[in-house]
């Protein structure tokens, strides 16, 4: 009898040739498309019920059975209550790390295993193998930074089948097979709430004050911002000084090296050097290792999504680099990976 597959279908071509694979591959195949998030914001449709049209469009060129489990109540409470915290608080959360966790494969993943699957699968790029979560084929399109956290238990009845594929081979294979949505724009914009951006989001749901940006040498008063909240330590777009874009005078960017929530100050500098924005240590909280580093030991890190691989030493709290790296965000993940098995990682404090 062959084995029981639910395959979480977005909408997208890489969860729809996933499906698509899994089927050639003899597993039954019972596609769920997860509804998260259907609220409209202003000035953005929110495009759920497109993507739900276009997921059921798939399953029904495939011939298999389809499925809405409604998470949205979930999704609220697990995700976003947890982004908009840590926003309040200074950080820069990634609400797509949270949401594997928490929904994809948690909630997800549980209920399919009381539905009888033997596995879930999703259109991600990863791979794995023995409990491990490896890189993808495409380095280029590799979702392991996102996936870190998923635990031993959901990892050992997950399968990824586009994991040892390139984005081309994809869309070109979705063609050949007739799925409508082969060359699909891809989303880029919150996770599952659409193209808004992630300052527009912010602004429906804190209270903000518009607040002084300062430099930080001499506290000069160089502009105004719509909200502490909104910035992150390095930035350098998005900032009016002096009626330029992050620029004043000199032509000389300034860069964001300090956030005062509380007063709501942001401080900016010019100086590229600045202590603020390179680092040769990072320390990590909430931690999460499926295997590997517990204690001393040299691994690679990446640091944001796409970003090359860094070496360093881990001393089960702490990450050492050789030299400087870029300072990325409070709240934001550090994925620690051996060769290409990634061990887990955790959040930078």
């Amino acid at each position: 009898m062959p084995k029981t597959v639910y395959v979480g279908m977005s909408g997208g071509v890489d969860s729809s040739v996933a499906a698509l694979l899994l089927l050639e591959q003899g597993y039954r195949v019972v596609g769920v498309y997860m509804k998260n998030w259907s609220r409209d914001l202003p000035g953005m449709k929110c495009p759920w019920a497109e993507d739900l049209a276009d997921a059921k469009r798939v399953a029904v060129k495939l011939g298999v059975p389809f499925e809405v489990w409604d998470f949205e109540k979930e999704y609220h409470d697990k995700v976003v209550e947890y982004m908009l915290s840590e926003f309040k608080k200074g950080n820069t959360p990634n609400p797509d790390v949270m949401c594997n966790q928490e929904i994809k494969f948690k909630l997800f993943f549980e209920k399919a295993m009381e539905a009888g699957a033997d596995f879930i699968a999703t259109g991600h790029y990863a791979r794995t193998n023995n409990k491990s979560l490896l890189r993808a084929v495409d380095e280029n399109k590799d979702q392991t930074y996102f996936l870190y956290r998923i635990s031993e238990e959901a990892l050992e009845h997950t399968l990824f089948p586009i994991g040892g594929m390139k984005k081309p081979e994809v869309k070109k294979l979705a063609a050949e097979k007739g799925l409508h949505n082969a060359y699909k724009k891809e989303s880029m914009g919150v996770c599952f709430v659409g193209e808004v951006g992630m300052k527009d989001f912010l602004k429906e749901y804190i209270d903000v004050e518009p607040g002084e940006i300062r430099e930080i040498e001499s506290d000069k008063v160089l502009g105004y911002h719509e909200g502490a909240v909104f910035y992150t330590i390095g930035q350098r777009h998005g900032l009016y000084l002096s009626g330029v874009a992050g620029e004043a005078n000199d032509g000389l960017p300034y860069y964001v090296v300090k956030k005062d929530i509380k007063n709501n100050i942001v401080y900016v500098s010019k100086n590229l050097n600045h202590e603020a924005i390179w680092t040769r240590t990072l320390k990590l909280k909430e931690l999460f290792f499926r295997s590997g580093p517990r204690h001393s030991s040299q691994v690679l890190v990446r640091l944001r999504h796409r970003a090359a691989l860094i070496p360093a030493t881990f001393d089960g709290e702490t990450l050492y680099f050789e030299n400087e790296v870029k300072r990325p965000a409070s709240g934001q993940s550090a994925v620690l990976y051996d060769g290409e098995i990634c061990l887990g990682g955790g959040i930078i404090a």
